[in-house]
This record gives C-alpha cells, structure tokens and sequence, in this order.
C-alpha cells in the first residue's frame, strides 16, 4: 500500500505515505501529511500526493515559512543580481506589504486564494491596481525562484487575477506652453536642467547621473551612459542603463547647446569662488559644492516654476512626454524618436504615444491625397 488514511481527531486525519526503503538503511521511509476537514478530503489529499509522486514533482513538507523564504530570496537572488535601487524596491514590498499579511504561512501552502485575498485586501486599503500589478509580478517572480530551487512544485501566483491597471491620461505641453515655461525658468538655478529635459527626453535619473565628459560640444551630442539614484538611507548610488537602448546618443540643437556652456561657465565660477576646481567626471547638474541634486528638490522645484509660469502643472517625466509629442507632430519618424528616448522597441513608442498619431494620420492622408490628385489633373491635361 502506497499510502493510508488514519483518524487523529473529530476533523483531522493522518496521511500515511509509504515512500520506499532508504538505499543505505534499508530502512522504510514514510512521511505523515495532516489534513483537516473531512475523510473526502482526506481521500482527496492523497490521490493529489499520489499524483505528484508518480509524476515525480512530489515535495517533503518542510516548516519554511513564505517569510523566511522571502528574506532568504531578497538575500541570495535579489541583492547580488539587481541594483541597490531595485533590491530597495523588492525589499520594501516584500517587507511591507507580503510579509506582514502571508508572510506566517507555510512555503508549500500558499495556494493561489492566498494571494487573491491579499491583492483583494491592498485593493480595499486604497492601493493603486498598477502597484498592485507590481507587486504581483515581485511575489511571482520569488515563487517562480523557489520553483527552480525546489522548494514548491507549482507556482501559486499562476493562478491568480490581478486588477487591471487604470489608464492614467498623459499630460503633455504645447510648443506655447514650453516657450512660457522657459522664458519665466530664466531665473531659476534649474534653468539648464529642464531646458535640457525637455529639449531631448531624458529621465529624471539620467539627467541628475550626466557628466560633463558626457557632453560632446563639438558634435553636438549628449552620450546617455548611467543614471543616479538616491536611496532611503541617503546614500548616491549610479547605475547602468536598464537596457541596451537606453544607452543612447542623443543630438543636442545649437540652443540647447548654448544653455549647456553657459550653465558650464556659470558652474566654473561658483566653483572658482568656494575654491573648488571643476573637473570633467564633475556632474552637469548639482549642488554648489559638486553633490549631487536631491531628485525629489528638483521635481518640486519643477511644479512650483509651472505654476509660477501660468502653465498647466505637468509631471517632470511629462517633459518626456512632451519632447516626444512635439516631435511626432513635425513629422519627426518614430524610429528617430524611439532612439532618442531610448525604448526597446519602436512599438513600444508608437503605443505610448497613440494619442498624438490620429493627427499624423489625418495629414498623412491628406497628403496622400493631394499627391494623387496632382497626378490625376497631370494626366487629364496630357488627354
């Protein structure tokens, strides 16, 4: 007999399984599954365990906890594979929001019920669905690592649904409205930088790591090589692009270069005055003294100079955004746009900025057929 069912209690029964003899000992190997409920679920207990041992995906109980396992993942796999930012990120789910509510659970146990409770009960606190759909795609990832180390035989995440993410409407800038933005951003210490933000797309974090051994003033051109990040314990820490792509060469236009030496220069004699030297690993956009800028300073500093200029408050990404739109409506070609935004895909650009196409279709088809007509009227004049 492969496995037998004994009563323990009122609503409790014992699993037998016969596993074998141990090859050394000789010895019989036995391990004892409790169930509680009812004999048919015992019964039904052991057919699924019997299943997994014909099939060979069959796993000891262990007493490992979803919390001691989720602690050893962020040590073992996450730490030494992501980037400080990252493994602060992962960390911060695992330890807020997975440990505290699934966290006392045995690894083997967590069925898919479990995590549709818990995305159910974020929901619930007020949790944005796309954190939760990020949050998901954390604990999926972890199962799916323990998974591969052999501590489950399926991963519970599979066989759940998570709430679908809201759409969040883009807020992008007219060519008027970026002109006022500047023109009042004159004065600010952070001229340069949303000059620069918004004239070539890049990211927050991209724009606080450039160097001035970054800039190319006789080719025109920004070389996009790190980002800096700034952790919750107040350190600095610069990292590589997240992809292939996003290392990228990006043009500068002659007036965007004109803002770069002439913030240069003004950056030189602050130095000259504290008595510090300027070097070229020196970052473009700082504090005084060389360190580098608090990014959430500088988002503040953005939406305070918005309202200050009568413009509609956008985010400091949105100048992203609006980088792109603006080119995509002078007919610029996507694929130049994906470049200098540095997606992974020229769908990926086409998709983002969908809203701005019905208008360059609109033109394109125009032009399609104005070229037409021409040709119609050249041939009706040769007739």
């Amino acid at each position: 007999m492969r496995g037998h069912i004994v009563k323990r209690y009122k609503d409790s029964y014992t699993i037998v399984l016969n596993l074998g003899r141990d090859p050394v000992t000789g010895k019989r190997k036995q391990q004892w599954v409790t169930v509680k409920g009812t004999k048919k679920d015992a019964e039904k207990k052991l057919a699924e365990l019997l299943h997994q041992i014909d099939s060979g995906t069959f796993l000891k109980p262990t007493k490992t906890t979803v919390a001691e396992f989720l602690e050893r993942w962020l040590r073992d796999y996450v730490k030494p594979n992501l980037s400080p930012r990252g493994f602060e990120r992962y960390s911060g789910i695992v330890r807020k929001h997975l440990i505290p509510d699934i966290g006392s659970l045995p690894l083997v146990q967590l069925k898919p019920e479990h995590l549709q409770k818990h995305h159910t009960s974020q929901l619930t606190k007020g949790l944005n669905p796309q954190t939760i759909r990020y949050h998901h795609a954390v604990v999926h990832k972890a199962l799916q690592t323990a998974l591969k180390w052999g501590l489950i035989n399926r991963n519970a995440a599979d066989g759940v649904d998570i709430p679908r993410a809201r759409h969040i409407e883009m807020q992008t800038w007219t060519e008027g409205e970026v002109n006022r933005f500047l023109e009042s951003a004159k004065t600010s210490p952070y001229y340069a930088l949303f000059y620069i933000a918004l004239y070539t797309g890049m990211r927050r974090s991209e724009l606080l790591g450039l160097k001035w051994s970054d800039v190319d003033f006789i080719l025109s051109q920004i070389y996009v090589s790190r980002s800096i990040h700034h952790l919750k314990n107040g350190k600095y820490v610069f990292t590589q692009p997240k992809s292939a792509r996003s290392r990228r060469t990006i043009a500068l236009p002659p007036s965007a270069l004109l803002t770069l030496r002439d913030h240069q220069e003004k950056q030189r004699l602050e130095r000259q005055i504290m008595g510090l030297k300027m070097e070229d690993g020196d970052l473009v956009f700082s504090q005084p003294n060389g360190r580098p800028l608090r990014p959430n300073t500088v988002t503040r500093a953005w939406a305070t100079q918005a309202c200050r200029a009568g413009v509609k408050i956008i985010r400091l990404h949105d100048a992203r955004h609006t980088h792109a739109a603006l080119m995509l409506k002078q007919g610029i070609h996507p694929k130049v746009v994906q470049e200098r935004l540095g997606h992974s895909s020229i769908q990926m650009t086409i998709d983002t900025y969908s809203h701005v196409t019905p208008g360059l279709q609109q033109a394109a088809a125009e032009g399609f057929d104005k070229m037409l007509s021409r040709q119609s009227e050249a041939l009706g004049s040769l007739g």
